[in-house]
């Protein structure tokens, strides 16, 4: 150790010494400078496109419950991720049954049996949602409820455009949600699903920077529909995402993980999933911090890396692969990459969209669905309607 202070004092008293520390050679380059590029893809043409979509869909007409909702406490195996009854999985139904039915009006097929299940994930969804709690003091599942609740009803509220009674109900609906993800915002701001500490009224756990960005994305959604959103919930889940940023440009998991920084999941390829939905986020609310340069790099490090996230696609442990990352980040990363995709200039979108399409139609199973991780029955239902969704974007520029 005095080796090494003795070196630093001899690099001051040297001539010159001080520049060094401040000379261009030895400042960090520019993210998009040392971010690795993706090999060029031939990106699938808008028939294939177009027929996987459709494979997509009719998945989800067949797998709809009788009542109107998608998703089940079924198929259980060994190893199961902690979810007490019934809360947890009111939780998880309500956030595919949305995120479904958020898919099939994304598409914009208009067979009548598409409607009719669009109605029936709607009818589910106003009578369910605004029974939606948290579990247990410790699991509070209900989070991605609420946040893929808003962001479903918001889309329902412009497919009912001109019903005027419909529409009020929708946005009353929205409305509760948001007073609810208030109730469940954690005492330091943002948003977790996880409760280990005190176990309080208002949590008391670590706000997750992605839970955290999926539901300021749905905030920013309501307001786009004329609804009114406390702005302190959304400056302290700015703040959330803002402090839980590396000058990498990872975020790190949660506020716990702010103390060790150079974790494996706290790491570019542990980020990987959650940084298109942060960037996102934060662009979405006008951070001028994240450039296009900034969601460019992100992209392309997911398109050139992405075997991180699908080495962890399909593994039954969450966090069991490489860099921590655990399977259910997949979908969730390449749909939120989509929503990155769009916000880059028009003339960069068609290699970015290529890419996308590429990554994701050879995953598509003989069933029409696509997963990620194994969760009761809920899986295939939410990254068949993150596949949709994303591959809906890719059409704008397929050939």
């Amino acid at each position: 150790m005095n080796c090494i202070r003795a070196l630093g004092l001899l690099l001051l008293l040297v001539p010159g010494g001080l520049a060094l520390a401040d000379d261009e050679a030895t400042k960090p380059k520019p993210l998009d400078e040392v971010a690795p590029r993706p090999k060029p893809v031939e990106a699938p043409t808008r028939q294939a496109l177009d027929e996987a979509i459709r494979r997509g869909v009719d998945f989800l007409l067949a797998d709809q419950n009788k009542d109107g909702s998608w998703g089940s406490a079924e198929r259980t195996k060994d190893l199961n991720i902690y979810a007490p009854v019934p809360g947890a999985h009111h939780a998880f139904r309500s956030a595919v049954t949305a995120m479904c039915v958020s898919a099939l009006l994304e598409v914009e097929d208009r067979r009548p049996e598409v409607s009719t299940a669009i109605d029936g994930g709607e009818k589910w969804l106003l009578e369910n949602l605004p029974h939606l709690r948290r579990a247990e003091p410790m699991a509070i599942y209900n989070v991605w409820g609420h946040a893929y609740g808003i962001s479903g009803l918001v889309r329902l509220y412009k497919h009912r455009s001109g019903y005027t009674d419909k529409q009020a109900e929708i946005k009353k609906q929205i409305e509760q949600q948001i007073e609810l993800l208030g109730r469940y915002e954690t005492a330091n701001g943002g948003w977790g699903y996880y409760d280990f500490n005190a176990q309080t009224k208002k949590p008391s756990g670590e706000p997750t920077s992605f839970t955290t960005a999926t539901v300021l994305v749905a905030l920013h959604e309501a307001t786009e529909i004329g609804i009114q959103v406390p702005q302190k919930l959304i400056d302290r889940g700015l703040a959330t995402i803002r402090r839980q940023r590396k000058p990498d440009g990872s975020y790190v998991y949660d506020d716990y993980l702010l103390l060790m920084p150079q974790h494996p999941v706290n790491l570019p390829g542990g980020s990987s999933g959650r940084s298109q939905a942060c960037n996102y986020t934060l662009r979405l609310y006008g951070d001028k911090r994240i450039t296009d340069a900034v969601v460019r790099a992100w992209l392309d490090r997911l398109f050139a890396r992405g075997m991180w996230l699908d080495i962890g696609r399909k593994r039954p442990i969450p966090h069991e692969s490489w860099f921590a990352i655990a399977g259910y980040f997949f979908y969730y990363g390449h749909y939120y990459a989509a929503k990155c995709i769009e916000e880059l200039p028009e003339s960069d979108r068609a290699e970015m969209r290529g890419q996308l399409a590429h990554r994701l139609l050879p995953l598509q199973e003989k069933d029409g669905s696509w997963w990620d991780y194994p969760l009761y029955n809920y899986h295939q239902q939410y990254g068949t309607a993150f596949a949709l969704m994303s591959l809906q974007y890719c059409r704008a520029s397929a050939k």
